[in-house]
């Protein structure tokens, strides 16, 4: 994986500095997506693979399977990815823009775990609470874990606010041994 990321970290970064000098982080955010949907497509990840399809033909089915209005520089990136054999680190590409610009905009991602389903209200009051204690915009992605028993567990960078009842007995248990 280190390698894939490694591969993509020039492309990303480009990527990013042409959207900022374009003012198209948004923009260039959702082409990204797009992109990355059709290259993890396994009919195109078979023409990826194919040695055999000319790379022209490879480009101009990739961009029309990406669709939408793209501008230049976003069908030229797509040219350069398929002339270089890149389309494969397509979702390291995304994924390492989308870091760039969450610091562009002062955002950061939290990645929470419920025992329950978080919803509405009960989620937004805890997203503005991460707000207020990180001093940024949140940017969250729940997911669900019955073994919590009840609570939370909270991963913002490499913070991590472990409020579920299983951790509360695992500290607890700690504590007694000791």
């Amino acid at each position: 994986m280190a390698e894939n990321v490694t591969l993509a970290r020039p492309y990303a970064e480009a990527t990013y500095q042409l959207a900022v000098a374009g003012n198209a982080l948004e923009e260039w955010a959702g082409v990204l997506e797009r992109m990355e949907q059709v290259s993890a497509h396994p009919e195109m990840r078979a023409c990826i693979d194919n040695p055999r399809l000319p790379s022209n033909d490879l480009t101009q089915m990739f961009l029309d399977a990406v669709g939408g209005s793209l501008t230049n520089d976003q069908k030229n990136f797509a040219r350069l990815l398929v002339d270089n054999e890149r389309l494969g680190v397509m979702s390291e590409i995304r994924d390492l823009f989308l870091e760039l610009k969450h610091v562009h905009e002062g955002v950061k991602d939290a990645q929470i775990t419920s025992a329950f389903v978080l919803e509405g209200a009960s989620l937004a009051q805890l997203v503005s609470d991460l707000e207020q204690r990180f001093k940024c915009k949140i940017q969250a992605s729940v997911s669900i874990d019955p073994e919590l028993i009840g609570g939370v567990r909270i991963a913002v960078g490499d913070q991590v606010i472990d409020a579920s009842i299983r951790g509360k007995l695992a500290a607890m248990s700690v504590a007694l041994q000791n």
